[in-house]
């Protein structure tokens, strides 16, 4: 019942909005001029053809022509390419987002309950709903982009994971990839976690507390009893499912699919080690969740855990701040997209705060290192430290290499990090969800209602994120 409850009350916003978007901005916008026209060619039939310009796998496509496939099968069966065709219309393949947006908030739902088994289902449907606000999020659910169904395939896959159908996590792994590239690491990060959890589950059955005075294993009996313990077959399982997933990123890695090879446009793709993204990264989520980050509490928290042994919290103090430093001069990347394309709000942010002074992106080094230390602070009530730190070089795999500053590169680590935060009073969510509601209010605004114009080039300019 809760599931229909988050999957109605998405519905509820993602359908109307969708109406409005499609009759004000009905024609392909921004990257949806590569993407729709790519559509439609395999709904066409035609599977050779591939624009030089897209960046990412075919995985969206093929979901679409399923999709579509599936609200006319007739046409389908009855092979009417041409007319099948027509049916892949802007505004039908905008409709693909609007189901995986719905798919999206039933699986966060879902992980609520699984990751946090005691919390009543009430909270875990609003906390899932507010979720699905996360602006960045909710704004790309109304155009045909890759970012809502990639996130939906990687939160799939772990789910999967979670409830140890470790063949079917690998197989919606090797679809996520299929979707963008860089999903290859979080495949990877949920295998690599599976696998531990599996070995401490297995641990633990083989090692119970005999009594109060401590821990003793026990007799072979145990081991015979195949209803308790995982069998062979059980492990060989998790170990094929992952170092499948391995195989994957190790081909990512090693330059048969670099992780941020892009099918097309590489002069705008080259790898660059941009370590001021992961800065950028932990200050961008932790403003995402504000209420919890930003507060008294959570800096007296900081302050007490380092105050702990002074030596130690003093040189870790130190260390972050250098690299943190050394990141934003050495390693800060303005991209030309970035500098020249007034319709993302991240043009605005580099030009009116970053660059708004030479002093000021080190001003913001404080921030970027406490929004860090706050995040590992907080999963570290949570989740153990192998966990914590994996995430934080996922993060780093995902991030680095991209030279571009593109906040939707930063939604599914988001996830992962909320998903895993202990937030559980509600003044705080609803805090949140305001705040999300105002932004997306504003976002959606912009985009609709004040249009501008270039000199330089005939059509409508709209802001996007």
């Amino acid at each position: 019942m809760e599931r229909i409850t988050v999957a109605v009350v998405v519905s509820m916003w993602a359908i109307p909005v969708s109406i409005l978007v499609n009759r004000i901005v009905p024609d392909p916008y921004m990257d949806e001029i590569f993407h729709v026209p790519q559509a439609q060619r395999y709904c066409r039939g035609d599977f050779t053809y591939w624009d030089p310009m897209i960046t990412t796998p075919p995985g969206l496509y093929y979901l679409s022509l399923a999709y579509v496939a599936s609200l006319f099968p007739g046409m389908w069966f009855a092979k009417a390419v041409q007319s099948f065709s027509l049916l892949c219309s802007t505004t039908i393949l905008r409709s693909t987002n609007i189901v995986f947006a719905i798919i999206c908030s039933i699986l966060v739902y879902d992980l609520l309950i699984l990751l946090r088994p005691t919390m009543s289902k009430r909270k875990a449907t609003l906390y899932a709903i507010v979720l699905m606000l996360y602006p960045v999020h909710w704004f790309f659910t109304f155009l045909y982009y890759t970012d809502v169904a990639s996130l939906t395939a990687v939160l799939a896959m772990y789910v999967a994971s979670l409830k140890k159908k470790y063949w079917i996590s690998a197989m919606l792994g090797a679809f996520a990839i299929l979707i963008r590239q860089t999903n290859a690491v979080w495949m990877v990060f949920i295998a690599a976690n599976g696998a531990i959890t599996y070995t401490e589950n297995l641990y633990e059955k083989v090692f119970v507390p005999r009594n109060h005075k401590g821990i003793v294993f026990e007799s072979n009996n145990l081991l015979l009893d195949r209803k308790d313990v995982p069998t062979d077959r059980g492990l060989r399982r998790r170990k094929i499912s992952s170092s499948i997933n391995t195989t994957d990123l190790s081909k990512f890695e090693t330059g048969e699919h670099s992780l941020c090879h892009a099918p097309g446009a590489k002069e705008a793709h080259v790898v660059s080690p941009h370590l001021a993204q992961l800065m950028y990264f932990g200050l961008v989520s932790a403003a995402a969740f504000a209420p919890l980050y930003f507060n008294l509490g959570q800096a007296a928290a900081l302050y007490h855990s380092f105050g702990r042994n002074k030596v130690l919290g003093s040189l870790l103090v130190l260390v972050a701040l250098t690299v943190g430093f050394t990141s934003v001069h050495f390693f800060s990347i303005a991209h030309p997209y970035l500098l020249a394309d007034n319709r993302h709000y991240t043009f605005y942010i580099w030009r009116k705060v970053i660059q708004v002074h030479w002093m000021m992106k080190y001003l913001l080094v404080p921030l970027y290192v406490y929004s860090w230390f706050s995040i590992i602070s907080i999963l570290g009530k949570a989740r153990n430290r192998i966990w914590v730190f994996s995430f934080f070089i996922s993060c780093a795999l995902v991030l680095v290499p991209a030279p571009l500053i593109e906040f939707r590169y930063y939604t599914i680590p988001f996830f992962f990090l909320i998903l895993h935060s202990q937030v559980t009073d509600y003044v705080r969510w609803l805090t949140i969800c305001t705040l999300y509601v105002a932004v997306n209010i504003f976002t959606m605004t912009m985009f609709l209602f004040r249009p501008f114009h270039w000199d330089h080039e005939p059509g409508t300019q709209r802001f996007i994120w």
